[in-house]
């Protein structure tokens, strides 16, 4: 038999399956409400994002149901059995996001440096892509990644670009946008858009630092726009 890597697991996925084995052995019977993110992140001595991104990859398996506001509750047994995707090996939201800011904002600096008229034309076309389908109540997830990737590209690195395009492809995967789905709202993506505003005017004016703490402080506020409480 041919002998394998070892992937070692990531952590919300390890969390995952510590929870799902309680809920297997019936310590969680379908309709209970589990604990607080604060309590299972104190009682497995993990921080709460990672309890957060370990709930929505058993929301999306179907062992759970996240009601915001509410809290997260255990699934009835015939929609668990219904349900279990495989899913991908992508990175935890919050994990990507910070990946995110630490690559995009030097991007963003390398832009303001490097974009020429025609790049930084391409970025604002992507940002009124935004704003239009944001008018049409329609999630402008298309025009936000062509936002970043045409930042990327102005940055005048390609393997910056393809950096950026390898966590936009988990960005768009199944734990990101069942995230994303809770907090998903029309204000969310107005003040999205006013965020990319200040980014472009940044690399519009040729000022890379300016760039750079916009492109930082847009995504610091993606990251705690998902940190709302799932529970009262």
């Amino acid at each position: 038999m041919p002998i394998k890597a070892v992937e070692p697991r990531r952590l919300y996925r390890q969390i995952a399956d510590q929870i799902a084995a309680l809920i297997r052995r019936g310590e969680y019977r379908p309709g209970a409400r589990l604990p607080p993110e604060r309590d299972l992140a104190a009682k497995l001595g993990v921080s709460r994002p990672s309890v957060r991104e370990a709930l929505i990859a058993l929301e999306v398996e179907g062992f759970v149901e996240v009601r915001v506001g509410s809290g997260v509750y255990v699934d009835d047994a015939r929609r668990m059995a219904a349900r279990r995707p495989v899913l991908p090996p992508d990175s935890g939201p919050f994990e990507l996001i910070d990946a995110r800011r630490l690559v995009e904002s030097e991007c963003a600096a390398l832009a303001a440096r490097n974009a020429t008229p025609a790049q930084v034309r391409q970025m604002k076309a992507a940002l009124a892509s935004m704003s239009r389908d944001r008018r049409k109540l329609v999630v402008p997830l298309d025009g936000d990644h062509l936002f970043h990737l045409r930042i990327a590209e102005a940055s005048g690195n390609s393997a910056l670009a393809l950096v950026v395009q390898t966590l936009w492809a988990q960005r768009t995967g199944p734990l990101f946008l069942q995230l994303e789905h809770h907090f998903d709202t029309p204000a969310l993506w107005s003040a999205a858009i006013d965020e990319h505003q200040a980014v472009v005017d940044a690399i519009e004016a040729h000022n890379p630092a300016a760039a750079r703490a916009a492109m930082k402080r847009h995504l610091l506020h993606s990251s705690s726009r998902f940190k709302r409480s799932f529970g009262k």
